[in-house]
């Protein structure tokens, strides 16, 4: 099953932070892949070809063979557990819980800071007005959790890196990179992690104009 082809669906204009996840976790760990853009905007995630293969319609969605699966987290897993030889989590039972609540909680919460500040400020340079109070507030909540779990000055959250620096800087990113008043630990924490080769591979994909 290993050796069967991998493709990979992502957004064409290349600014789904999960995405994003799901390729640097293909290209950590070395696996040959196929690049598949899908246009969000022409509801091409919709048309029944691509429905059939993706339960969610959404992206990404990886096919391996004749398998297909969608929601990022389930497919980092999937891949940890598809292709064990480099890790993408930690190996230790708890570390490995705690990378998986940080993506589980940057996923479902924080809502406000995805709304106001889209990953067009991230991959496009836009800017966006103040935040709103929810903003701010959900805001709070983020450098809250990210300085607890950084608190001893480590590079990564996890002692090590793991696929949930990615989605934490990320999310980071989508303030500091609008000038949003993030502590300056912080700012260092997610440009290291923005130097990643995966990451800057990303970030330097040719985009269409919006």
């Amino acid at each position: 099953m290993n050796a069967a082809p991998l493709r990979l669906y992502v957004d064409a204009r290349f600014t789904s932070p999960y995405a994003m996840s799901v390729f640097v976790a293909l290209r950590e760990k070395g696996i040959d892949f196929e690049l598949i853009q899908v246009d969000l905007h022409s509801q091409a995630h919709q048309a029944k070809d691509y429905a059939d293969l993706s339960l969610t319609q959404r992206v990404p969605t990886l096919v391996h063979g004749d398998f297909s699966l969608s929601e990022s987290s389930a497919i980092t897993e999937y891949l940890e557990d598809a292709f064990p030889e480099t890790p993408i989590y930690p190996r230790d039972l708890q570390q490995r819980a705690r990378a998986r609540q940080v993506q589980a909680w940057l996923r479902s919460d924080l809502m406000p800071i995805r709304e106001e500040r889209s990953t067009l400020v991230v991959f496009y340079g836009r800017q966006y007005p103040a935040l709103s109070t929810e903003g701010q507030a959900a805001a709070r909540k983020l450098i809250d959790a990210a300085q607890a779990l950084l608190a001893d000055g480590r590079e990564y959250l996890l002692g090590e890196w793991s696929i949930a620096d990615v989605d934490l800087a990320l999310m980071l990113n989508r303030l500091i990179l609008n000038g949003d008043p993030v502590p300056a630990e912080l700012v260092n924490y997610a440009q290291r992690q923005w130097q990643h080769p995966a990451v800057q591979e990303w970030v330097n994909f040719q985009r269409p104009a919006l």
